[in-house]
């Protein structure tokens, strides 16, 4: 296959193949990618933020890629590479590096930091870090779904998701009331907070300061240290029913009110910014709309087109079930036989309850080895004594201060400055105070990081596989451009929404499937672990449970 690195040089855009350099203006470079795409080319560019928004724009869909931005990443961090091989006089600049999340009305920003980088010779640096390592297939395979990774992202955020205003503003009505002028509460709001003052007999309250709230809490002889809403929950006093409602709706105001629908929805769609590998783990991030927490009470909204359907699948306990693969752990294996892991631990007679089942397991992949979860881990280690060490190994490692991987060879940060760059999903350990004790906390709470990141990252590699195979498969069942046929339109974590037409929902119900066991064999093998999905077809959203 071709390959194809691609460059700026002001206005013009360099093509380098194989024995040929191409100079062409930046406005030809569609024409010039739709021409040879058909022949099997792998484009390689700085980063796919900066290059395929404006080709999907165009209608120029590419196949394969090269991202020499997320791959650097990776390799960097990667334990199985030789750093010395990377190390350049811009290696700093593609440490930097960050996509672009804004749309541009030409096809590069004026400035731009990548215009700076050589591609070329990155490109050459990271074949030759990746020939050396003695892990070069576990790293291809890494890179390769990353760089596609990068292209689902662009391809979701060019189509957007379905949102219909119509449908969307009802809601909030039902819930909040009429829309208000600016600057003031929606009328449930405006009554609830009405109780909420007089419960506490506080007629100047603002419900909407935390400080404020916690004022009049303990003034009105609450024992709270706090107004979050689980301490809430625990107190009796009339206050709190008005106040955890106040809260409820204050935060879809806030998040996904009218304010959200003028700002993200254009056009019947709502568009966000899907980042590839945007939490260390390999996870995505997103910026702009929160796209990767839309809460249930607005997803009644996101409704497909008329004669197109949504498919909705998500895997069933991803996390064990991938646990059990890369640990090779057949007694886990075979529980996840069961399309409900847990369940299938009751039945192989391992605990006694389903919820002593997933308290165990959650806690072995999280920390919570102590109190009830921690009361199961003895249970759990005889029954799947290699799954339960492979853990435990990696937050003996964390402990030490030293890196841990992925499967495919993602590593973790090592301690100290990265502790800013992990994900908060993950849990922050506490701040070093230079105390020996507070140094044994630091210890423990980044080996429950370094615990979960090993089983969380190598999941997030399953699910980078799911989507590059998917994606493919997507675009064979239909013709015409990228909206045309079945596309993805949101991912997170585990879960896929594809939309698609009518008339194709049930085949492209048995290629998510597919993709997904294919997924499974490419990480794993023959190794017997199962992937179930829950698969739905769907008008709206909601309608997917």
């Amino acid at each position: 296959m071709e390959r194809i690195v691609l460059v700026r040089r002001g206005d013009v855009v360099e093509a380098h193949g194989a024995s040929a350099v191409h100079r062409l203006p930046a406005e030809r470079l569609p024409g010039f990618v739709r021409e040879r795409e058909p022949a099997g080319v792998r484009w390689v560019w700085d980063d796919t933020t900066r290059w395929y928004p404006a080709l999907l724009a165009e209608g120029v869909r590419v196949a394969r890629c090269t991202d020499l931005r997320l791959a650097h990443a990776v390799l960097r961090r990667s334990p199985f590479v030789d750093q010395r091989l990377l190390a350049a006089a811009s290696t700093p600049g593609w440490d930097s590096l960050q996509p672009v999340t804004e749309t541009e009305a030409a096809l590069f920003p004026l400035e731009d930091p990548a215009d700076r980088l050589d591609p070329p010779t990155e490109l050459e640096r990271q074949q030759a870090a990746v020939a050396a390592s003695p892990e070069r297939r576990r790293l291809e395979l890494l890179l390769a779904a990353e760089s596609s990774g990068g292209l689902v992202a662009a391809e979701m955020t060019h189509a957007g998701l379905p949102w219909r205003v119509d449908v969307h503003e009802r809601l909030l009505t039902g819930l909040l009331g009429p829309r208000p002028p600016a600057g003031h509460r929606p009328a449930i709001l405006e009554r609830l907070a009405g109780e909420v003052r007089a419960a506490l007999a506080a007629p100047a309250l603002n419900p909407d300061s935390p400080a404020d709230v916690l004022r009049a809490l303990q003034a009105a002889g609450l024992p709270v240290e706090d107004t979050r809403s689980w301490t809430l929950a625990q107190l009796e006093h009339p206050v709190v029913p008005p106040l955890l409602e106040y809260k409820k709706l204050a935060r879809l105001l806030t998040a996904n009110g009218w304010s959200w629908l003028d700002s993200w929805v254009r056009e019947g769609r709502f568009r966000s910014w899907f980042l590839p590998g945007g939490v260390v783990t390999g996870r995505w991030a997103s910026t702009g709309g929160g796209a990767l927490s839309v809460p249930v009470q607005v997803r009644p909204a996101a409704v497909a087109d008329e004669g197109w359907r949504f498919v909705v699948a998500d895997v069933a306990q991803l996390e064990p079930r991938v646990l059990a693969a890369m640990s090779g752990d057949l007694a886990m294996a075979e529980a996840a036989r069961a399309a409900d892991l847990y369940q299938g631990m009751v039945s192989a007679g391992t605990v006694a309850t389903r919820a002593e089942a997933k308290l165990g397991i959650l806690g072995a992949m999280y920390g919570g080895t102590r109190g009830e979860s921690g009361r199961m881990m003895p249970r759990l280690a005889r029954r799947y004594p290699q799954a339960i060490a492979l853990v435990e190994e990696a937050a003996r490692a964390g402990e030490r201060g030293e890196v841990v991987r992925t499967l495919l060879g993602r590593g973790s940060p090592v301690p100290g400055g990265a502790w800013a760059e992990r994900p908060a999903d993950l849990g922050d350990p506490p701040e070093p105070t230079g105390s020996r004790q507070e140094q044994d906390r630091r210890r423990r709470a980044w080996g429950r990081f370094t615990r979960n990141f090993v089983v969380q990252g190598t999941a997030a590699e399953w699910a980078l596989c799911w989507l590059a195979d998917l994606r493919n498969r997507l675009w064979a069942l239909g013709e015409g451009r990228l909206e045309d046929r079945p596309h993805l339109v949101f991912f997170l974590h585990d879960e896929v929404l594809v939309h698609t037409p009518e008339h194709l929902a049930e085949q492209v119900a048995e290629e998510v499937r597919r993709a997904a066991a294919e997924a499974g064999r490419l990480l794993f093998g023959g190794f017997p672990v199962d992937f179930p999905l829950d698969v739905a077809v769907v008008r709206s959203w909601a309608e997917a449970g």
